[in-house]
């Protein structure tokens, strides 16, 4: 994994889990990596995994069998569509508006684009 200088490494590794729920490649109720396993696996220090699995159990995408490990939450795709919606609202979109109207462009433009990238990236 790739981590930007512009977010917390905790972040990043928040977005990416909630982005496995989403492509549903992590099922509900299933158990993820512990915290050792992914620290290793992302080449990170475990108390940053620590932090991100806090912040995802404050989101309730993720929960806690004390003695057996994590697992996604039975309504985790719901909740980490929520948290990624919220999160692209404020950070992201603002920034595509302004590019937007910087460059004279509309919405209307990106529609067709928007549909050749899903049909190449998800079909």
């Amino acid at each position: 994994m790739q981590f930007k200088d512009s977010q917390s490494i905790y972040l990043q590794i928040a977005d990416h889990i909630c982005e496995k729920i989403l492509l549903k490649e992590w099922k509900p109720e299933e158990r993820i990596s512990s915290v050792r396993e992914l620290a290793v696996q992302l080449e990170v220090n475990p108390n940053t995994v620590m932090r991100t699995y806090d912040f995802l159990q404050q989101q309730e995408i993720i929960y806690n069998q004390r003695g057996i490990g994590y697992f996604v939450a039975a309504d985790a795709f719901k909740k980490a569509l929520s948290y990624r919606k919220e999160d692209f609202l404020q950070k992201d979109l603002p920034g595509v508006f302004r590019n937007l109207y910087l460059l004279g462009m509309n919405t209307d433009e990106l529609k067709p684009r928007f549909e050749k990238f899903v049909q190449q990236n998800f079909s």
